[in-house]
């Protein structure tokens, strides 16, 4: 496949089998969705074949898409059925053809006797479950509300359009699934509900997503795209990661042994060619040369991203704080009655559906939509540094990669432009590019660079993580985690918020939750309610209710325990929290001492000993709370 004579991907082969589950790996821009088009028959290879039997049935979900409109999300839903109900119009055609006929034994009637078995056969695997129930199961388990069921289509973004594509793709049962980047607009809870999907689906499936856990827990086999050429691996993610470099160093030692081998044997020829008692040796080792099978060593792309935020400005020691937050817009209340307080230092996530509030709080944050009523403010000398999720919405499509960080650059940093692009994997002729022609994945990380141009001491990231790579991902997380400013970002993206975040504000049915501890705690918490919630939607003549032994504590000695209970937590992990960056001030303050006990000409002993004195003081008020805080717990 080859665009303006550059060889996209270059004589690639590979089959799939009926229960195949494939991730379809490789960096932005390497060809995975052009792979699934060409499947498809969307675009068709410069040479070479693409065979599939007549009868297979395919389900494509592309990363950008058309929607309909007029429907509601319950009648286009539904429309997902309209196979199976062209099958009961042709039943009711043979039935009452075979009602008028009387030609029993010719082959004709028998050919309509066998199509009637055959569409009852198909109409009782296809119907198991009444459609209407199929639909509202998964448009429930892909995040909508049954109040949502009967709303028009085009009152839904872009996103959750998304997601009645999707619905009517699974529904439809195609033989085959195409799955260009599924999560990317999907929550957790509707990923996590995705993902028991496709694990029990029985056709098979090709799956783009640069979510490492999902692709580990939906897939059985990676195809790697890269440099033109594909790397097939019978292994999930990570067993590949850990198999493609073990095959990486075997052969790389395998050409280092062949190439020594050949060096000795060419080095024998020159030295005995002209020898006549060891010509027949000389002539023995050329034709062994010249049969040798030389083995080569895949080309391998290490360009990787080698991000590192500027140090932050010190800023106050509550850096947002909110109490009884009401927000929203003139036709609609986002959420009401929230308490929220985010410390520096802190790195905290918003998660929840869709339209549930998490943009919404960010625009607060960064001063774009005043609350409807409640208190909130922005702490003392706090500089926001904002990643917008929809950066196509963000960028000048009609500049260049240069031009857009030098439009907005200003003193010195001018001057490193092109080592901060660099960075971000834009190099050579990449800077020149205009903004229409990137990818998601390349228009991400042109807004991350924006980040750059100067300190900040609070990033605000809105869906940093959408369209980019696995590799860009993991160097963006290890960058955020060393990064000594407060982390306020929205993400749906478990593998990356797992170790990177301390706390979690969960926005739900109009209401902002706090969760102490890690995303895995929050996940396998949630799921459990998320069954119970299912079992009672689709289930109620089912459930058993057992009878328990009544409890001598009273309802109101429970809930103070309760209470008790979860305040303590929350101190704990404070505790955690605390000791965790005075271990960090620690180690900065002895580097600082050492560097001030032998200075050298370049060193600024001035701006050395003012970071010695704030980095002091912040380590005596972390002293000081994590000593009153250990008391309390005593």
């Amino acid at each position: 496949m080859s665009f303006g004579g550059y060889n996209l991907l270059d004589d690639i082969s590979f089959h799939i089998s009926e229960t195949d589950k494939i991730g379809l790996v490789g960096k932005n821009g390497a060809g995975k969705s052009t792979i699934m088009k060409l499947i498809c028959g969307i675009q068709s290879p410069a040479s070479g074949s693409i065979d599939m039997p007549n009868h297979m049935k395919i389900g494509y979900l592309p990363q950008i898409m058309a929607h309909n409109k007029g429907r509601t999300v319950m009648e286009e839903t539904m429309t997902a059925f309209d196979a199976i109900h062209q099958m009961e119009r042709e039943l009711d055609r043979i039935n009452q053809s075979l009602a008028e006929r009387s030609d029993y034994e010719s082959d004709e009637y028998m050919g309509l006797i066998n199509r009637l078995n055959e569409i009852n056969d198909l109409l009782s695997f296809e119907k198991s479950e009444p459609p209407a129930v199929q639909a509202e199961k998964t448009l429930l388990g892909l995040g909508f509300k049954d109040e949502d069921f009967n709303r028009k289509t085009e009152t839904f973004s872009q996103g959750w359009n998304m997601r009645i594509e999707l619905a009517k793709i699974l529904l439809s049962r195609p033989d085959v699934l195409l799955l260009d980047e599924p999560t990317n607009h999907l929550d957790i809870e509707s990923i996590e509900w995705l993902e028991d999907y496709l694990k029990n689906y029985r056709g098979s499936l090709m799956l783009v997503s640069h979510d490492r856990r999902f692709l580990d827990n939906v897939t059985t086999r990676t195809v790697e795209v890269m440099l033109g050429q594909i790397h097939d691996y019978k292994v999930p993610y990570s067993q590949y990661l850990a198999l493609r470099e073990e095959r990486l160093v075997q052969q790389m030692a395998a050409y280092e042994n062949q190439q020594k081998m050949i060096e000795k044997t060419e080095d024998f020829i020159q030295k005995f060619r002209y020898k006549p008692t060891k010509s027949n040796q000389v002539q023995s080792r050329i034709k062994a040369l010249e049969k040798l099978d030389r083995i080569e060593v895949d080309e391998t792309d290490r360009a990787v991203l080698t991000v590192k935020f500027p140090p932050s400005p010190r800023s106050g020691d509550v850096v947002f704080k909110a109490t009884d937050l009401k927000v929203g817009y003139p036709q609609k209340v986002v959420f009401s009655g929230a308490d929220i307080e985010i410390k520096r230092g802190e790195k905290v996530a918003l998660i929840g559906r869709n339209g549930e509030g998490k943009t919404t709080l960010m625009r607060v944050i960064m001063g774009q939509l005043d609350p409807i009523s409640g208190e909130c403010k922005v702490g003392h000398n706090v500089q926001v540094g904002y990643f917008a999720q929809n950066q196509e919405d963000v960028l000048d499509k009609n500049l260049t990669v240069y031009e857009t960080l030098d439009n907005i650059a200003v003193g010195d940093i001018r001057l490193k432009l092109r080592d901060i692009l660099a960075q971000f994997l834009f190099r050579g002729e990449d800077i020149d590019k205009k903004v229409s022609v990137l990818s998601g994945g390349e228009r991400a990380r042109l807004g991350m660079a924006k980040l750059m141009l100067e300190p900040h001491n609070l990033l605000a990231l809105d869906e940093p993580t959408n369209h980019m790579d696995i590799k860009s991902k993991d160097i963006l997380k290890q960058a955020l985690a060393a990064y000594d400013g407060t982390l306020i970002v929205v993400s749906h993206d478990r593998d990356f918020l797992n170790g990177l975040v301390d706390k979690m504000y969960e926005f739900r049915d109009g209401k902002v939750k706090e969760h102490l501890g890690g995303v895995e705690l929050f996940l396998e918490k949630r799921k459990l309610e998320n069954l119970q919630e299912l079992e009672r939607r689709f289930h109620k003549e089912e459930v058993k209710v057992e009878k328990v032994e009544t409890v001598t504590e009273s309802k109101k000695d429970f809930q103070e325990r309760k209470a008790l209970s979860k305040e303590e937590k929350k101190v704990k992990n404070r505790i955690s929290f605390l000791e965790r960056k005075i271990e960090e001030i620690e180690q900065r303050m002895k580097k600082i001492e050492e560097t001030l006990a032998h200075p050298s000409g370049n060193d600024e002993i001035m701006a050395l000993t003012e970071e010695y004195l704030n980095e002091k003081r912040d380590l005596d008020a972390m002293s000081e709370e994590w000593g009153r805080l250990i008391e309390s717990l005593d």
